[in-house]
């Protein structure tokens, strides 16, 4: 049964809406709105109204809704079809191992910064050196830094963003982890957080790198929700990635590991500006699991940190 043909056949008029016939009539809506997964981001915003799981959904699909559940899904279904981001919405989302707190102090923590993640650790697994510490270039969510404490070898990451509510929601994240004391939360803009003469194994960062101009490209959940603080970035989108190469490797020991999320169409720019910078070895280009060129590594070489 298509989304149209059920929203268009509500409960009769006296009888209560079950789960599945509310459901399908908000996936109708959701769709007419633009969103993307209109089925699936109603099964959820449903659950999370219920405060159950989506399996809950279809193992009671026919069971009558109350009027006040009915009053509790109403302004949550309203919020996505005006394109709040679901994450928003329900106040989370999972990233990696993780179940973290997403709001609008922070962008909502995407697969391809998983991909990011994972070059990371497996460097740090492979790495001859030591990988005890870490710094997290504009952290947001903590999606990044969080990870690293948990899934990685690192003793402290160092957790830094330009935003001071970033950084609170990174704060409540590793408080809801139980990991806070694994990590250090500095407020500043790139590599002024870091202290005099400090250096670190990994040098990591999803940067802004959307170029103003392509605003309008963007999906309304991003555009009209996201910080965009945390999104945009002038020269093209390349500003802040092409400063973090510039001067990351005088903050980290030699041989270790500067790693970038980078946009479409940026790798090669951000590759060619750390071959020719003269302090970075072993640089490469990674794909994220749309195929698409996402991830920029680059080793530091012996001359850096300054030494």
């Amino acid at each position: 049964m298509s989304t149209q043909r059920a929203r268009a056949t509500p409960p009769a008029e006296g009888r209560p809406w079950t789960v599945m016939q509310l459901v399908l009539w908000s996936a109708g809506y959701l769709e007419d709105k633009g969103v993307e997964s209109p089925r699936l981001d109603a099964e959820h915003l449903l659950a999370h109204a219920l405060g159950v799981d989506r399996l809950q959904l279809y193992l009671q699909h026919d069971r009558p809704l109350t009027d006040e559940e009915l009053a509790a899904f109403k302004p949550l279904l309203l919020r996505r079809g005006r394109r709040e981001p679901l994450q928003y919405i329900v106040g989370s989302t999972g990233f990696r191992e993780l179940e973290l707190r997403t709001d609008r102090r922070g962008l909502v923590p995407r697969p391809e910064t998983e991909v990011l993640v994972d070059h990371v650790l497996a460097w740090a697994r492979a790495t001859e050196g030591p990988a005890e510490r870490a710094l997290d270039v504009g952290t947001g969510s903590g999606a990044i830094a969080l990870s690293l404490v948990t899934e990685g070898p690192f003793r402290v990451v160092v957790a830094s963003d330009v935003d001071a509510e970033a950084l609170s929601l990174a704060r409540d994240n590793a408080r809801a982890l139980g990991v806070e004391d694994r990590l250090e939360f500095r407020l500043g803009d790139g590599f002024e957080v870091a202290a005099e003469g400090e250096r670190f194994d990994v040098v990591v960062s999803n940067p802004p790198y959307v170029a103003p101009e392509e605003a309008p490209g963007l999906a309304p959940e991003v555009r009209e929700h996201e910080p965009a603080r945390a999104l945009y970035a002038e020269q093209g989108g390349l500003a802040v990635l092409l400063g973090l190469v510039q001067d990351g490797w005088r903050y980290l020991r030699p041989e270790g590991l500067l790693a970038l999320e980078v946009g479409a169409g940026q790798a090669g720019r951000v590759a060619d500006a750390a071959r020719s910078c003269g302090h970075y070895e072993a640089v490469r280009v990674e794909q994220d699991l749309n195929g698409r060129d996402r991830v920029v590594l680059a080793c530091a070489g012996p001359g850096a940190g300054g030494v």
